[in-house]
């Protein structure tokens, strides 16, 4: 089975091609959404005892989270020594089911690909991209984010630059759906034939 790692900065349409790979059936692995049952489960007594009132009703506040660990690199990497971990067992517990299944081909969806080590956990790398104004359009259409937020995100990616040299395989989501949907089966086709 080869597995295909699925990247880009906040806001280059990471997610929406992500789905696309799904609909081209395709078995992705969401670390996003991974984060979100961890929080809701396994995670969530960790991650209120580093970080206490973090939990309400049972999961984790991203909202009162963020609070704690935003601009503070020290709590960020304590919650990612929780976390990481937790996503990484998810996703090999994922990529082991569906080679068992006999796939042909499987998508890690990791926001921080390239910050965390990743490159290793995949065999090729593609890479969402788009223009930088789209980009700042994208992120800062998004509910309760601001000019900092999105500075303090981009401050701890691999410039976009970066990541498109070393990728495999780039999609530029700016482009529109029905291009990114082209190179999505182009890849596809590439990857396990047509």
């Amino acid at each position: 089975m080869i597995v295909l790692g699925l990247t880009g900065s906040i806001g280059m349409g990471k997610s929406t091609t992500a789905r696309m790979f799904a609909e081209a059936g395709v078995p992705v692995h969401d670390s996003d959404d991974a984060v979100h049952r961890l929080y809701a489960g396994k995670a969530a007594p960790l991650v209120e005892a580093a970080f206490p009132g973090t939990l309400k009703d049972g999961a984790i506040d991203r909202a009162e989270l963020s609070k704690h660990v935003l601009g503070k690199p020290e709590a960020l990497k304590q919650l990612e020594s929780i976390v990481h971990p937790l996503v990484r067992a998810d996703a090999d517990a994922f990529l082991a089911r569906h080679r068992l299944a006999g796939a042909p081909l499987a998508v890690l969806d990791i926001p921080l690909l390239f910050e965390t080590g990743g490159r290793n956990r995949v065999d090729k790398v593609v890479v969402v991209t788009a223009e930088p104004e789209i980009q700042r359009q994208r992120v800062l259409a998004r509910p309760g984010m601001t000019e900092a937020k999105f500075a303090a995100i981009l401050a701890k990616q691999v410039p976009d630059a970066e990541k498109r040299r070393r990728a495999d395989y780039l999609i530029d989501t700016g482009l529109g759906m029905d291009s990114a949907r082209a190179a999505v089966a182009a890849i596809v086709t590439d990857l396990v034939g047509g």
